[in-house]
């Protein structure tokens, strides 16, 4: 299926104001879910907050089916949670690590991931391993295979990193994972939306999602799936009577479904809004997406390493819409500002996004480029123009 870019880009408001190569900070909305998002709000406001949301049970009810069909799950697999990051949280802190249990995760891993395995480490005594990268810059299955063992509790990994356009084999990590009987936890914050994700065949127990990046959802938004079959034993770290009921004077019931992970109160309009998003991914078609978003970054880093002084950083077999690069000698905040000054939006990713990576690789920082459907040729070119000029008179 051929995705029609002219159309996309009229139902993208901000293409007429913005040259937006930023998706993997927070992409632009389409119309669509810019108004059911507002229109909500303005529900709200018009009659009440409580009241709005029961006129719009049967829409908020089906943001769970609409996400499951995006991953491959069950609509009861799905919880709503704020952002990828409490939603991970959710996850991983909901475990029982005890002394000795250890930690398996990857060399790209995402700061906020790091920081809370150190903190799990320093207040259990568990243990974290980090498995090495292979050849190609992704995790060495090898590796990783031979560090479960019977104290492996967790294997947790980011899909697709911050700081690059790395796609770690997740499909292959889940056989293993699988194999061995361990936890499976993905951090899937840059990849659904931008990639196909089918959870059945990943394999993983838990992932976590945000709305904003390759969703094209609001902020404020995201998802955890947690696999019935695998999961449904464990009890959330938090509970409220959303999530359980106090079911006597002494006693309370958890939810049986993943909506135990969820809590009461909640952004409604942006549940609506993350809804209609995924139901458009669904729409346009996850392989169609794909294919876009590979042709566009693929053409990006071709021109990129045809500019003098320009490295490409990029890691891994498969290369996704993250496009990331060094400029000799410049300063890449300085740039992205220079950038942003002409109405061209990229990002820079530190190695307070991914210390082990980026720093084992002796790069203090990168220029990240994240392409998405409304980005066209013309942009492209149009960006190589303008960094060229920012860098010769940086």
């Amino acid at each position: 299926m051929s995705l029609d870019i002219a159309r996309l880009r009229a139902e993208t408001p901000g293409c007429a104001h913005v040259l937006h190569l930023n998706a993997a900070g927070s992409a632009l909305p389409t119309r669509r879910t810019l108004d059911a998002t507002l229109d909500h709000l303005r529900l709200e406001a018009e009659i009440g907050g409580y009241e709005a949301a029961d006129k719009a049970r049967e829409t908020l009810d089906g943001f769970y089916p609409s996400v499951a069909r995006l991953i491959g799950a069950e609509a009861g697999e799905i919880a709503f949670i704020e952002n990828a990051t409490r939603a991970w949280d959710m996850a991983f802190y909901s475990l029982d690590f005890k002394p000795g249990d250890r930690i398996l995760t990857c060399v790209s891993e995402y700061s906020s991931n790091y920081i809370s395995y150190l903190q799990v480490a320093k207040k259990t005594g568990a243990e974290i391993v980090v498995v090495p990268d292979d050849k190609h810059g992704q995790i060495d299955l090898g590796a990783l295979e031979r560090a479960i063992d019977k104290r492996t509790r967790l294997v947790s990994i980011s899909h697709v990193p911050t700081q690059g356009g790395l796609v770690q084999p997740a499909e292959a990590v889940g056989k293993i994972t699988n194999d061995a009987g361990v936890l499976y936890l993905l951090d899937a914050c840059q990849s659904v939306g931008q990639l196909p994700v089918d959870v059945k065949r990943i394999g993983c127990d838990f992932l976590s999602m945000t709305g904003r990046k390759y969703l094209r959802g609001p902020r404020g938004t995201g998802f955890l799936y947690a696999k019935a079959r695998t999961t449904s034993h464990i009890e959330p770290v938090f509970l409220d009577n959303h999530a359980a009921r106090w079911s006597d004077d002494n006693g309370y019931t958890v939810m049986g479904d993943a909506k135990r992970f969820e809590n009461w109160e909640r952004y409604f309009a942006g549940v609506i809004g993350l809804k209609v998003a995924a139901d458009q991914a669904n729409e346009l078609g996850i392989d169609a997406i794909w294919a876009r978003l590979r042709e566009l970054a693929d053409g990006l880093r071709t021109r990129l390493a045809g500019l003098k002084g320009v490295t490409l950083t990029d890691l891994g077999k498969v290369k996704g819409a993250i496009v990331t690069f060094a400029v000799d000698g410049a300063n890449h905040n300085a740039l992205k500002m220079a950038l942003r000054a002409q109405a061209i939006n990229v990002s820079v990713s530190t190695q307070f996004s991914s210390r082990l990576d980026l720093k084992g690789r002796g790069l203090r920082d990168v220029l990240r480029a994240s392409v998405h459907v409304y980005n066209t040729e013309e942009e492209l070119d149009r960006f190589m123009d303008a960094l060229a000029k920012a860098y010769s008179t940086a």
